[in-house]
């Protein structure tokens, strides 16, 4: 089947130049993107595709969309950065758009989703220790098993994935990992009192778009309340309309104590990244203990405005919902042998495969290249469908249609 590749000498340069001279720690599909608009991406022969990864849903939005490129290109000729040793014009007026927008007291600026969840790590510790009383250094976080907060050294602690973990040790304590979809475990857990956070991802993405019970965002809410426990949740892939909600816990009416957002906070212009909460927990950081150089620059602060003023301009969670609900459908009508779970929420979606060839999912992803589309396969037998909020019903079917004739070819 790899015989059917096509790379062609223009776009093996570029993958020579990065297997050469950049580190290899990944293993992207062999296609050299130089051009995205709206659900499209383009290489550099010209080939355009469909994007079904969206950034791991940075692009909620479509590539480059114009309002957010503009907002983008006026603050970058008028001030990037001051740092946050001056206050700039523009942060006040951010941090009222964004705390209204999702109903919180305050928000805690960062940059790259992985900062904004260790950010939230730091007020959970200080909370629990000057707010709900935790001894010493007890404080402990309960996490969910299977997630994926990110790759720092603190984060790969309570990852369950050897790829994250291996060889990189000693690991940080403090945390202890329960089954996902699970309050009973959830609620066992919390019988210690040392328990400040329980940190989740209301929707597993890394781990295959893995949706809980209906209920269990409330189930999570309703034992945070009882056992004075923060729920805080990593909506930083699920969030921001991916899942036909403007939040993932939206889909049950729960608010988490500590919401953290990044991806597609800026539409995949720049790294931003947010972590929102009431001023009993933000208020426990004081000056010097927490920042970051670029956290709330004058640049994200324009760029983020647009981002989030465009999911509400352009009704981008309703049509996830209405798209997702016609993906799902129509991949299930397929009935095709190799896809054995058709998953998802809104436009946060995938497929199991089924096949005797263990690498069944990653070759189909490159079947799928080979006919216009794009996606990446996670955990071995996993691929997302994920494409930008903006995409089409006409759109969607054909890439459908796309999707049938290359599993056709598996």
């Amino acid at each position: 089947m790899n015989s059917t590749i096509s790379i062609s000498a223009n776009a093996q340069q570029y993958l020579d130049l990065e297997e050469k001279y950049g580190a290899h720690n990944y293993h992207p599909l062999p296609v050299v993107l130089n051009r995205g608009e709206g659900v499209f991406l383009y290489d550099v022969d010209g080939k355009r595709y469909y994007d079904f990864l969206s950034g791991y849903s940075a692009v909620n939005q479509g590539h480059c969309h114009p309002k957010i490129i503009a907002a983008l290109v006026q603050q970058a000729q008028q001030l990037t950065l001051t740092s946050r040793a001056f206050h700039s014009s523009l942060l006040g007026t951010y941090e009222k758009y964004i705390t209204e927008y999702f109903g919180y007291d305050k928000v805690l600026p960062m940059n790259s989703g992985v900062e904004a969840v260790e950010t939230a790590i730091k007020l959970c510790r200080k909370w629990g220790y000057e707010i709900k009383g935790i001894p010493a250094n007890a404080a402990k976080i309960i996490v969910c098993e299977g997630n994926f907060h990110g790759r720092t050294i603190n984060v790969i602690a309570f990852s369950s994935d050897p790829l994250a973990r291996t060889n990189f040790g000693p690991y940080n304590p403090g945390y202890e990992p329960v089954p996902h979809n699970d309050l009973p475990a959830l609620e066992k857990a919390f019988q210690d009192k040392n328990v400040a956070a329980f940190l989740f991802e209301p929707i597993q993405g890394e781990a295959g778009v893995v949706v809980p019970d209906a209920g269990y965002f409330k189930g999570v809410r309703d034992l945070c309340t009882e056992y004075n426990v923060l729920m805080v949740a990593d909506e930083i892939q699920c969030g921001l309309a991916r899942t036909g909600k403007m939040l993932a816990c939206d889909h049950e009416n729960v608010r988490p104590d500590i919401l953290i957002l990044g991806k597609a906070l800026s539409g995949g212009v720049l790294p931003v990244s947010a972590v929102l909460c009431d001023d009993e927990i933000m208020l426990t950081i004081k000056p010097g203990e927490h920042g970051s150089t670029y956290g709330g620059n004058p640049l994200a602060c324009a760029v983020a405005i647009a981002a989030l003023q465009v999911l509400k301009d352009e009704h981008l969670a309703t049509n996830a919902a209405a798209m997702g609900n016609l993906l799902r459908s129509e991949l299930e009508k397929l009935n095709s042998p190799y896809i054995s779970i058709v998953r998802g929420m809104g436009l946060l979606n995938a497929i199991v495969i089924k096949h005797e060839n263990p690498n069944a999912a990653w070759e189909l992803c490159l079947l799928l290249k080979e006919n216009g589309l794009l996606a990446k396969p996670t955990h071995g037998d996993k691929i997302r469908f994920a494409p930008p909020l903006v995409i089409t019903k006409e759109q969607v079917l054909e890439c459908v249609e796309i999707i049938d004739q290359s599993l056709k070819l598996l």
